[in-house]
């Protein structure tokens, strides 16, 4: 494991080089793209570095146990509190050096769906939606809504939304599954808690020319948009209803203006759906044996409890319970987010994957 980190230490040292030669100011994208390369790197390097620092003190610890009674047992001390540390990074840095999955990089459709719990659902819905739309602001991603249909006001049947930046995939596709709601509804006269549930869907960006469709297996109508949609739904007759037959499924989009944007959206969202299908089949049996269901996409799942009686959230994946409801759902996510993260790379370590 040294060797691969000496390796990946001195990529990091060269394309640190790169970047300060004012050549390569000369070329923005090129620039962008070895600024990242770096950037991926570093968490590695800086806690190799860590870690020779503490193997350091140790060998230097450990020449002195020979010695001096009194230096010997400093030094002996000094192992005992440092070999934990040094334990506790190698395990780190195998965790950081476990292989990316390729999709982590792209954008996604996120779409969600009111589920069981009428106005409620639609409702808690509304709320997770908003919550992903704050922390897509904190994380500087852009947050564009391509298909919203909604029953009443802050009611949401059905949102789908295009979000594009930096690890977008990679932050977000464990959010898929059933997102459950425990409250006292505004209309419930007895005080009693409903449950309710929304279903959260995470998409992997597939540009249209990356998937061979055949023309005749796709149904294309065009009409009104309708329902209360406010400033998301657009009222002329561009939108766009895409069923591809085989599957029976069938994609939706309004917003635009343009019945051409409306239709090239739709047909995006309609092969990212197909990519997820086939990438669905493939990975059933490893999402039997992995807790997380990664990249299963399986949203029959119940994956999370949103508790406002208690002002908790408990992810059911990793038993992970936090009593701060109020910040979770003003989009302040990073800390579930992170620890889903962290629990895939230890069992795809502990699994040799």
């Amino acid at each position: 494991m040294y060797e691969k980190l000496k390796s990946i230490r001195e990529k990091f040292d060269s394309l640190t080089d790169r970047l300060a030669d004012p050549e390569i100011h000369k070329d923005r994208e090129k620039m962008i793209s070895i600024g990242k390369e770096r950037a991926k790197l570093e968490p590695i390097v800086n806690k190799f570095i860590e870690l020779l620092n503490i193997d350091d003190n140790i060998r230097q610890a450990k020449e002195l146990l020979s010695g001096d009674k009194d230096l010997a047992e400093m030094a002996t001390n000094e192992i005992e509190e440092l070999s934990p540390v040094q334990e506790k990074l190698l395990e780190e840095i195998k965790l950081l050096l476990v292989p990316k999955d390729p999709n982590d990089d792209k954008n996604i459709y996120l779409e969600i769906r009111a589920g069981t719990g009428g106005d409620e659902a639609g409702l808690f819905a509304g709320e997770l939606y908003r919550m992903y739309q704050r922390y897509a602001e904190k994380m500087g991603w852009t947050f564009n809504t391509v298909d919203y249909n909604e029953t009443g006001p802050n009611v949401i049947k059905e949102v789908i939304v295009e979000v594009s930046g930096d690890e977008v995939y990679g932050k977000l596709k464990f959010e898929s599954g059933v997102h459950r709601v425990q409250r006292v509804p505004e209309t419930e006269t007895q005080g009693r808690v409903h449950t309710s549930a929304a279903s959260v869907a995470i998409l992997p960006m597939t540009e249209v020319e990356e998937v061979e469709i055949d023309p005749n297996d796709l149904k294309i109508d065009t009409y009104r948009s309708s329902g209360a949609g406010g400033q998301h739904v657009n009222k002329t007759d561009s939108a766009i209803r895409i069923t591809h037959l085989p599957t029976n499924l069938v994609v939706t989009c309004q917003n635009e203006r343009s019945q051409l944007k409306n239709k090239h959206s739709a047909m995006k969202i309609l092969v990212s759906r197909l990519q997820e299908m086939e990438h669905q089949k493939a990975s059933d049996k490893e999402s039997k044996e992995r807790k997380l269901q990664v990249g299963s996409g399986d949203r029959s799942a119940k994956i999370r409890t949103y508790n406002f009686p208690q002002g908790r959230m408990t992810d059911h994946r990793i038993g992970l319970t936090l009593y701060k409801l109020d910040s979770i759902m003003d989009g302040n996510i990073s800390d579930i987010i992170e620890a889903l993260i962290m629990e895939d790379k230890a069992e795809k370590l502990k699994s040799g994957v």
